[in-house]
């Protein structure tokens, strides 16, 4: 049966039409006017909108990655971008329907984009890591640490042989107690009646591992780890072939390690490049050039694989990113917080009858050392106060005669020494004393992770320079600071000294961070940085300059570039490689060797 039209029958009624139908037709008409509007919207917002969908689902291939080994991990690589419709101005002109509001826009896009970035992490084999941080119930979450079982000739075993790990020096007796020494008696009352030992400078290895087996986020799970510790004793493995051995044993146990991560599956996950290692020795000791076997030390760090791996040693290299300066070990290892609060308020109330001192040697045989000047101005000033560690000078290797002199000074001078850096300018700020540095790689360039940016706050700064080309006064210099900017500048050092310091290895303190705790999260934060920043698909720095790597870690917040500092004049590299300090830097790692040798005399 044919259907009628909607006139067809609007006539009829007509020609039927009366009075009382008239409210009838009022009612149909309206009627087919609804379904009209109705039938129109169907069709343009169902219809059409459904055209596009289907246009979508066609353009958009499916998200899982059907070339990924790891079932499961999805990849964005070919997905096309959410199709928009423009105008020939550029406007978007699609319709939104009525009840479709601004504020749900923006809550459906930032659903959308959280799906999305959150299926971008998924294809990465440290997602699991990275998203522990998620969970708030856990308090390990962005913080878990996994450490290799390496075999024991890797570090064990070398503290078996003691003997061997110096030709001078017996490192029995300071590899006792975790690695801190042999207990020091107060008998001068120098120190605290606990927590302090007798620390070899470079026995941070172990001091660094022992208090590692304390740290509260350990994992034997690699895959949540935030980053991944080696400890192997690298300090200790170059100190027992420094001196007469050849480039091949030098070298043996850096390859063998290497060889051995590389098999390991923790390896394959970013390279090495979450991985982390520790060496209580200067970084010189690892960065043999050549293999001429009268070339310094190993070759650790130019290892291409250790170049992925993060280093920690007592002095960086100014010129390259693959170590950090963490501090030489002190005396003083508190077990709790409160050996550290007792320690600061009696630093806090000493009467300091010197404005200066000076604990060294001269180093008659380097034309540019200003140790020299410096020793002469202490010897001159009667405000000066020094203690000379020449040969026959035993007070010098005294720890007590040593914190003794801090505790009694205002300002305690440090000058480079064999090399940038110096032990003695943290046994100095330990005692409370404000240190003058004359070269920004002793301690502003080095200790980025446990000294503030700003050094101005804690230290004054005399360029090396002044002493040795204009003869400034050492004494006018520091006289100049008021009494007030004093008390301000010691308060900032005594504020630092519980991230100046390794607590007891065998405890762990409650609510201070010491210098572990900073390392470690400093290399943790590092590796987050980079995993956010390989999802990302960017670089943390535009145009990075490996000569360049000491500025890099003065950069401010968001910074991505560095151009000229003041401190250039200071790292000026050579084409012989030799640096400002004097010397090339095998030969600043020699001398520094040389005086270890002579304070054993």
């Amino acid at each position: 049966m044919r259907r009628r039209s909607p006139t067809s029958v609007s006539s009829e009624l007509m020609e039927k039409g009366g009075g009382k139908n008239q409210h009838n037709r009022l009612c149909l008409l309206a009627s087919l006017s609804a379904f009209f509007w109705i039938f129109l919207l169907y069709f343009h917002f169902v219809v059409l909108a459904g055209s596009a969908v289907n246009e979508s689902v066609k353009l958009d291939p499916t998200p899982i990655n059907p070339e990924s080994k790891t079932p499961g991990f999805v990849t964005y690589d070919r997905l096309p971008d959410n199709p928009v419709k423009s105008s020939p101005s550029g406007s978007t002109s699609e319709i939104i329907p009525s009840n479709v509001t601004p504020s749900s826009i923006v809550e459906t896009t930032r659903l959308e984009t959280t799906s999305t970035s959150s299926q971008k992490i998924e294809k990465f084999p440290f997602t699991r890591a990275l998203r522990t941080v998620e969970n708030k119930s856990d308090p390990c979450g962005g913080r878990y640490i996994y450490v290799h079982d390496l075999p024991s000739r890797f570090n064990e075993d070398m503290l078996k042989e003691c003997r061997s790990l110096s030709l001078w020096t017996n490192m029995c007796k300071f590899t006792t107690d975790a690695g801190m020494g042999p207990p020091l008696e107060n008998v001068e009352g120098v120190f605290s009646n606990t927590g302090w030992y007798a620390t070899n400078q470079f026995a941070v290895d172990v001091i660094f591992s022992n208090r590692m087996k304390q740290y509260e986020c350990l994992t034997n799970d690699s895959s949540v780890a935030a980053a991944i510790f080696v400890p192997f004793y690298a300090g200790f493995d170059i100190a027992r072939y420094l001196w007469g051995h050849n480039v091949s044993r030098r070298d043996a146990a850096s390859l063998d390690l290497v060889e051995w991560l590389m098999k390991r599956p923790e390896w394959g996950i970013m390279q090495g490049r979450d991985h982390f290692l520790v060496a209580g020795r200067i970084t010189w000791d690892f960065r043999r050039l050549t293999d001429e076997e009268s070339d310094w030390g190993n070759k650790l760090l130019f290892l291409p694989a250790a170049k992925n791996m993060s280093m920690l040693v007592v002095e960086s290299s100014p010129w390259n990113a693959n170590d950090f300066g963490i501090p030489y070990p002190t005396y003083f290892h508190p077990a709790k917080d409160a050996d550290v609060f007792i320690w600061q308020d009696r630093m806090r109330k000493l009467e300091r009858k010197w404005l200066f001192s000076f604990a060294g040697a001269p180093r008659p045989d380097n034309p540019k050392s200003i140790r020299g000047q410096i020793i002469d101005q202490c010897k001159k000033s009667e405000m000066g106060k020094l203690l000379e560690c020449d040969f026959g000078e035993s007070k010098c290797h005294s720890p007590s005669s040593i914190m003794q002199m801090f505790q009694s000074s205002l300002f305690c001078l440090q000058p480079q020494g064999d090399s940038y850096t110096r032990r003695s300018a943290f046994d100095s700020m330990l005692a409370g004393c404000i240190p003058v540095f004359f070269h920004p790689g002793s301690a502003y360039t080095q200790y980025t992770w446990h000294l503030p940016k700003n050094y101005t706050t804690y230290s004054v700064f005399i360029p090396e320079d002044d002493i040795r080309k204009r003869n400034v006064s050492i004494e006018e210099r520091l006289s100049q600071i008021s009494p007030e900017q004093v008390k301000i500048l010691r308060e900032n050092v005594i504020n630092l000294i519980p991230s100046l310091i390794y607590a007891d290895p065998r405890s762990k303190l409650e609510t201070l961070k010491d210098a572990f705790d900073v390392a470690v999260q400093a290399v943790i934060d590092k590796v987050t940085r980079l995993r956010k920043n390989i999802i990302e698909g960017r670089t943390e720095y535009d145009n990075f300059v490996e000569e360049n790597s000491w500025k890099y870690a003065l950069l401010e917040e968001g910074q991505r570039e560095v151009g000229g500092h003041e401190w250039d004049p200071f790292f000026s590299k050579p084409k012989d490689g030799n640096a400002d300090s004097g010397g090339s830097s095998a030969e600043a790692a020699k001398n520094s060797w040389k005086n270890e040798r002579r304070g054993q005399s």
